[in-house]
């Protein structure tokens, strides 16, 4: 079951239309306090979440659906009208596993679903990564610096996680954009950079493993 949260009433049902039609089940809903409630009888395989609703915006319930033991798995796609790359990089990281900008396609968002659901399971959660004083424990989704844990939202720790698994393999902004966030971001590199940039910090004096390679993309490892 797929809930699309958008107070349009033309919006939402010609959504709920073309995911049923692509062989989803989906389910409408207006606003906050319906996806509150629909949540309390069963839990979605996604949730497609407008941002401008009417009381407690997309912001709000996306913090708190991520919150809850219950729901923190259920992957988010943002479905909202405003296109500007802060409030697309907040979205992210805030939880959020996608952003799509209204008006779009309805093969192209019917695709960006099909990928989200693709990858939602990781192949490996039982691996620990270690390079220097950096430990990546995947399976308690854990990141320590010495002694000290580092907080990361889910993209960060996806993104650490992917440059670990391919240590000294230098990855192009457009490999990560394809693996982490399910698909090319058609031009919008930026992500990436902005991704790495908060990561780095996060990481202190790990931050430095993290390489850039000009004209390229990133490597984790390429001289340890």
């Amino acid at each position: 079951m797929i809930f699309c949260v958008e107070d349009e009433r033309n919006i939402r049902e010609l959504i709920v239309y073309t995911l049923e039609s692509s062989g989803f089940q989906a389910r409408g809903l207006e606003d906050g306090k319906a996806l509150k409630e629909a949540l309390t009888q069963e839990k979605p395989e996604l949730i497609l979440l407008d941002i401008m609703l009417p009381g407690e915006d997309g912001m709000q319930l996306l913090a708190q659906v991520k919150a809850n033991k219950e729901t923190k798995d259920v992957p988010v796609i943002m479905v909202t009208a405003k296109g500007a790359e802060y409030d697309k990089v907040l979205g992210l990281d805030s939880g959020a596993d996608d952003y799509i900008t209204k008006p779009f396609g309805m093969m192209e968002f019917i695709a960006r679903v099909k990928a989200l659901l693709r990858r939602k399971k990781p192949a490996d959660n039982t691996h620990t990564y270690e390079m220097g004083l950096l430990a990546v424990h995947v399976e308690e989704h854990l990141v320590t610096v010495g002694e000290e844990q580092v907080v990361l939202t889910y993209k960060e720790f996806e993104l650490l996680r992917y440059l670990l698994e391919n240590r000294g393999i230098v990855l192009s902004r457009d490999r990560l954009l394809e693996h982490i966030w399910g698909y090319d971001f058609d031009g919008e590199t930026r992500t990436v950079d902005v991704h790495v940039r908060t990561l780095r910090q996060k990481l202190g004096p790990c931050g430095e493993y993290i390489e850039t390679v000009r004209g390229v993309g990133y490597r984790i490892g390429g001289n340890r």
